[in-house]
């Protein structure tokens, strides 16, 4: 179990990092001041992809892509409706979407990986 984890949640990582590059470093670079740190970034998507790992191996047994995937986009969903009502000061309803879409999105696909390399180690 932990060597699930372990190599899911590496996977896992690198997935959301690369998906948080293309989104925001070069996609929504509006969305950038180009001060963030990518050491911080990093250790942000390292947490939340070990979280995921944790949830899908110890909590849902999720192994396949399909399943990862389906769960991510709730799990993101969600997050991305907490982190946006915890930082914004006013009701913007198309930031607001634009978080749901881009947060599920991301967290649908991070869990895709990480349930499929759940499954392969079996």
């Amino acid at each position: 179990m932990t060597k699930k984890i372990l190599l899911s949640g590496i996977v896992g990582t690198v997935v959301y990092y690369l998906l948080g590059w293309l989104v925001y470093g070069l996609i929504l670079t509006d969305k950038s001041t180009g001060e963030e740190s990518m050491l911080f970034i990093f250790l942000g998507c390292l947490f939340f992809a070990f979280l995921l790992a944790y949830i899908y191996c110890k909590l849902g047994q999720i192994s396949s892509f399909k399943t990862g995937f389906s769960s991510g986009i709730v799990i993101g969903i969600l997050y991305a409706l907490t982190w946006y009502f915890f930082v914004s000061n006013e009701f913007i309803l198309r930031g607001l979407v634009e978080e749901i879409v881009i947060g599920g999105l991301m967290t649908g696909i991070t869990g895709g990986f990480i349930a499929y390399v759940n499954g392969k180690i079996g």
